[in-house]
């Protein structure tokens, strides 16, 4: 196929491509996670533990393609917005109807098997690579998509890859800003962009020029073919060591099964297939499934509403993106117990699994009430789920789904009620001049007979919170005549020093065990020009922001669990090191846009046995300071079990984390 025949003769073709794209990425993207949902999870589904370990490393491959192809149905999504159209959710139900895409390209919900891996690599092909579809996918349908230029209105056309296809979208973007310019193409406005600021996806960025419509095609096209030098990181590449392993495995062991029986489409709602063999019947799995659907559905609701083109408040459209977030690790764990069921009364024959049916409009709701719409539903699917799990095990989804109806709850309350809402305003902050060498005048210590941990002076009051210390010794070390350990008697003496150095050591204290407040007109501490979050080798976080924390008084220093362990929980109380719990401080740099604003308020919600979420502006760091990701919404993990350290994956649900233990 010629890329550079056909270019794209005007705008509405250009948005018509593009929504095909959408349903191209999203259609994928199903497929993917049905194959990821069917993997066995245990031994006892008679595989073994060096088995278990590589069906581990395969779901964890297959997760990371899923993500990447959220990001570039976002990314698309980007561009539809930059050209002037709206966000599209939309796709075909399986089995997709002959027509919606081109002949060649076959997308069904199959299980995890040495078929569906080739068609997966089929799908992701490199230009110049020809390799055959998976055996199981026979291509029935032959049919033409033939451009019609003779005809006004946008044409589909065959691609044999999805290269093909943004080739040309990217050749027809060019084409169109030489005849109608720069500034006419880009024609819708900014407020529908969404970068990885407000939702936490690596690689995503705002589409405002021909150079970033250009980058975002790229991304799209070298992460799925991995072209031009066919990287090791591309999905056809993952795809293709994933099926080496396994065929290698399967030689080993003949009988080694690495995935469910599950039915290929499944079918629950659909009225042309009730009659279907691939319908679910059986009265659990049909209840697992519809729940399954209407998380879905309910997701992609909070996506459209995310990507919204009103100038909606930026907290708001992060709090969305955050809850969108969490449905989508629920949904992985209703779609797993779906492929644990079987599909028909009786027991026998193939599992069920996730049908990923769309039963109508998932468009953008009216603004001014649509938090309060999702919270209503999330609430209603909450009481659905806890009510299957006196049947069917959902580890953490009604606790998860009750988790965002209050989330969504709040933001309604907070931005869609009319209540004003105010931006985070930068602050010059200069940092107090080191008093460690100045001698102290005369002062007059004042020590609490019931508070051994409090004391005073005119100049200062400093206070030690037994729970919150982490035992770092930054102050025994730098200030050993003021903190005097292993004594009878008062251990805290500010009046050995001056106000500003007792200051200088409060405020190197990680855990924000020592706070002070300044009785002689200096000043206090205040928040931090950039909100840091540092992720400690084998230890906690350490938050340096403003931070709201429910139940907690304002603090601007915090040193947050991620071991899972605490009994102090969300604070670290050092029990990693009883525990020996090891996990690196270091990750490497996900790439992501400067944040326009670095400080304000950062809000740490650590959700009820689920991960920490925070919402503000924040870099998070590597212990030696270097940058991680910048975020304006983060999910980390606190159970200390994630692969995807320290960003959560879920397994809190399937290891039974209790964060009140």
């Amino acid at each position: 196929m010629d890329t550079n025949a056909n270019p794209i003769k005007d705008r509405e073709e250009l948005l018509f491509l593009l929504a095909e794209a959408a349903e191209f990425e999203h259609t994928v993207m199903c497929s993917y996670l049905y194959a990821a949902m069917s993997l066995k999870r245990s031994t006892d589904e008679g595989v073994t533990e060096g088995e278990l370990a590589a069906i581990e490393r395969w779901r964890k491959q297959i997760r990371i393609v899923a993500l990447e192809e959220m990001l570039h149905l976002s990314l698309v999504n980007n561009l539809l917005t930059a050209f002037g159209g709206a966000p599209h959710f939309a796709r075909p139900n399986f089995p997709v109807p002959s027509g919606r895409f081109p002949a060649d390209l076959e997308f069904n919900l199959s299980p995890f098997n040495e078929s569906t891996l080739q068609h997966f690599m089929f799908i992701e092909k490199p230009l110049e690579i020809d390799i055959p579809d998976g055996t199981a996918f026979r291509h029935l349908h032959h049919y033409h998509r033939e451009v019609r230029r003779d005809l006004f209105s946008p044409s589909p056309t065959d691609y044999p890859s999805q290269g093909h296809l943004y080739h040309t979208i990217a050749n027809g973007i060019d084409a169109l800003a030489a005849e109608l310019g720069h500034e006419v193409l880009f024609a819708g406005h900014g407020q529908a962009q969404v970068s990885g600021a407000q939702f936490a996806l690596p690689g995503l960025f705002a589409v405002t020029d021909l150079e970033s419509a250009h980058r975002a095609l790229e991304e799209i096209v070298t992460q799925g073919e991995g072209a031009p030098a066919h990287s090791q990181d591309s999905h056809y590449a993952r795809f293709r060591n994933v099926l080496d392993e396994y065929k290698q495995m399967k030689a080993d062991r003949p009988e080694f099964e690495p995935a469910r029986p599950t039915i290929v489409n499944p079918v629950l709602l659909d009225p042309a297939h009730k009659n279907s063999h691939a319908r679910v019947t059986h009265s659990q799995a049909m209840r697992v499934v519809d729940l399954g659907n209407c998380l879905y559905t309910l997701m992609l609701r909070t996506f459209a509403q995310v990507f919204a083109p009103n100038p909606l408040p930026q907290p708001l459209r992060t709090g969305l993106a955050q809850t969108a977030t969490t449905m989508m690790y629920a949904l992985t764990s209703v779609g797993d117990a779906a492929s644990r069921l079987p599909l028909k009364q009786g027991h026998t024959g193939p599992a069920a699994g996730l049908s990923f049916e769309l039963p109508g409009s998932i468009g953008q709701l009216v603004q001014h009430c649509a938090a309060q719409v999702l919270s209503e539903r999330a609430l209603q699917l909450a009481g659905v789920a806890r009510a299957i799990e006196s049947e069917v095990v959902l580890p953490g989804v009604a606790d998860s789904l009750e988790q965002v109806a209050k989330k969504l709850a709040k933001l309604h309350a907070e931005f869609e009620s009319g209540q004003p809402v105010s931006a985070p305003v930068p602050v010059n902050l200069g940092k107090a001049e080191s008093a460690a060498t100045q001698v102290a005048p005369a002062q007059v210590l004042v020590v609490s007979e019931d508070d051994p941990n409090s004391a005073s002076t005119e100049a200062i009051h400093i206070n030690y919170d037994t729970k919150r210390c982490i035992h770092s010794r930054n102050c025994v070390l730098n200030a050993p005549r003021v903190f005097l350990a292993n004594v009878k008697g008062p251990w805290l003496h500010p009046e050995v020093t001056t106000a500003d150095h007792m200051a200088e050591i409060a405020q190197d204290c990680p855990s924000g065990a020592i706070t002070y407040h300044r009785l002689d007109g200096g000043s206090d501490e205040v928040a931090p020009e950039v909100n840091v979050l540092r992720v400690r080798e084998n230890g906690p976080y350490a938050v340096h922001a403003e931070v709201a924390l429910d139940g907690q008084a304002p603090m601007f220093r915090a040193t947050l669990c991620r071991c899972g362990k605490s009994r102090n929980k969300p604070f670290c109380d050092s029990t990693h090191l009883e525990v020996g719990f090891i996990a690196t401080g270091e990750r490497t740099y996900i790439e992501s846009d400067p944040l326009q604003v670095r400080c304000g308020t950062l809000e740490i919600d650590p959700t009820p046995n689920g991960p920490l979420e925070f919402t503000g502006n924040l870099e998070i760091c590597g212990g030696t300071g270097h940058t991680i990701q910048r975020v304006q919404t983060a999910r980390l993990c606190r159970c200390g079990g994630s692969a995807n350290k320290p960003f959560c994956d879920n397994t809190h649900a399937r290891i039974g984390f209790r964060s009140d233990q």
